[in-house]
């Protein structure tokens, strides 16, 4: 791997570096499995719902328009998996036993929308094809103010053996063992009830030195000797294996992830001038990968020239065969913010696809879809084919049954149906054509037994297609080979017998 380091990642910053301006429209190639992942805040109404507040059921209505218009830009967009956030600050976006409502969605902080927020994204999304990760910010909690308006119902009132004052806001104690614990039943009480596809993590980390944290009480209590730094180390990590083992208790195919700071440590050859995940703010991240704690991470790498490529490196060479999927700080092209040249971010793309990586995430769905200095048809080119996510095949790598299927040409369209598969985990369904080239993703994660394709040619209505199932952890049954065949042939495709097979 540092042979990898020395010699391969010169010729790579070359080629991101040097891209000239008048190639702007250049793509590395898609690969066929790829995350494309959006943060999508909900904190404020950053991303949604904004001021549009649901206090009766016609406004809640109005809520749920906007919601499906931006879920509906976002898969326009290609992206395939929205990190949609649930857990706001000790407030939630779904009917908790743990911890009030947020206001985000009511206008009132406490107070129920008419309507599950979560229940309904999950399933908008799953009807677009896309995942939803519930994405939980895990230590800070809400402020001291809103603490006092929420009274008994906030966290700081219902549990202050876990909770600790940081200036003008409170933040959970990692330190404290009832914390892990707290947190994994959030995790578990969303897995339990809604069919989301992963568990994010945000802020799984102690806070950095401007924020007035002090834990010395429960270091002289807990850390039996140990030097700090390790003994909050362990602390995080607690918490991260509190988390796996709950959701894989209930549903183990449901992904775990997390957004560490975007360095890992100090390099050989590069600092990370004292702001990365393991010294600074204790997140053991890629140790959490080789446990098999995370099934995936993505780093926050809001940066960008020696700050990102030589750590993007890192992480793709240390990801112990699991997804990384790089955070790209597409807030910085805001004017506002650093006024970034959209360049910087496509070379970021094309980096990571050249690399090798899982994927990219964007940090924030609103500045993507505000299509900031073009930087949505840039991505939108970039996604014009769709990708699947990783299969998890560390997991678990048995492909479900193939289904039997038929189609059938009606006017312009190909009508495909099948009959569903049993499996362990939920199945859902590919729409692939097969070529001499190889097979094309036309449709994925179909929940239904049928699916009209309209094909742009209508010489492609006689060309040969597949469908195949899909596992929750990823895995396809068998594609059959490509036959050709006479082009002018109507015919009714079915399944080959030789790929009618039970699985593995």
């Amino acid at each position: 791997m540092r042979v990898f380091s020395r010699l391969i990642l010169p010729m790579l910053l070359t080629f991101s570096c040097l891209l000239p301006i008048a190639a702007q429209s250049y793509i590395v190639p898609s690969p066929q499995r790829e995350v494309r992942a959006v943060w999508f805040c909900t904190l404020g109404g950053m991303d949604w719902p904004g001021h549009q507040y649901a206090q009766t059921a016609y406004k809640a209505e109005l809520q749920k328009q906007l919601l499906c218009q931006t879920f509906d830009q976002l898969q326009r967009a290609g992206i395939n998996t929205i990190l949609f956030q649930t857990r706001l600050r000790s407030t939630t976006a779904y009917p908790s036993r743990y911890e009030p409502w947020d206001g985000a969605f009511s206008g009132t902080p406490g107070v129920a929308p008419p309507y599950d927020v979560l229940a309904f994204a999950v399933e908008e999304a799953h009807r677009r094809g896309m995942e939803l990760h519930a994405y939980l910010v895990a230590y800070p909690i809400c402020s001291v103010a809103l603490a006092k308006q929420l009274g008994k119902q906030s966290l700081p009132a219902r549990r202050p053996d876990l909770c600790v004052r940081a200036g003008d806001k409170w933040m959970m104690d990692p330190g404290r063992p009832g914390t892990a614990e707290h947190i994994a039943a959030m995790a578990k009480e969303i897995v339990e009830n809604y069919e989301v596809d992963g568990i994010h993590l945000d802020y799984i980390r102690y806070p950095e030195k401007e924020i007035p944290f002090n834990d010395n009480k429960t270091y002289a209590h807990y850390g039996h000797g140990q030097p700090k730094a390790q003994w909050r180390r362990d602390n995080v990590t607690r918490t991260v294996r509190k988390v796996a083992e709950a959701v894989r208790s209930v549903r183990p195919w449901v992904k775990i992830s997390c957004s560490p700071i975007g360095k890992y440590a100090d390099l050989p050859l590069h600092f990370s001038y004292g702001w990365n995940a393991r010294d600074a703010v204790n997140q053991d991240a890629q140790a959490w990968l080789r446990e098999g704690w995370m099934d995936m991470l993505f780093p926050m790498m809001y940066f960008d020239g020696k700050h990102f490529y030589p750590f993007a490196v890192n992480w793709h060479e240390q990801s112990s065969g699991r997804p990384v999927i790089p955070g790209l700080g597409i807030y910085f092209l805001d004017p506002r913010e650093k006024d970034w040249d959209v360049m910087r971010v496509m070379r970021q793309i094309n980096f990571t696809r050249q690399l090798g990586m899982s994927g990219q995430a964007y940090f924030r769905s609103r500045f993507l879809l505000n299509n900031v200095k073009g930087l949505l048809d840039f991505v939108t080119d970039a996604y014009r084919q769709p990708a699947l996510s990783p299969a998890m095949t560390w997991l678990d790598s048995i492909a479900p049954a193939s289904p039997k299927w038929q189609s059938q040409i009606v006017g312009q369209t190909l009508r495909f149906s099948w009959q569903p598969v049993g499996d362990n985990t939920p199945v859902v369904y590919n729409l692939y054509r097969l070529t001499e080239q190889g097979a094309q993703l036309l449709a994925h994660h179909l929940r239904g037994t049928h699916f009209d394709y309209t094909p742009a040619l209508p010489s492609l209505l006689h060309d040969t297609y597949a469908v195949v199932a899909m596992d929750a952890y990823g895995n396809e049954s068998p594609l059959p080979k490509y036959q050709p065949h006479a082009p002018s042939t109507p015919r009714l495709l079915g399944l080959p017998s030789a790929v009618a097979s039970s699985r593995k």
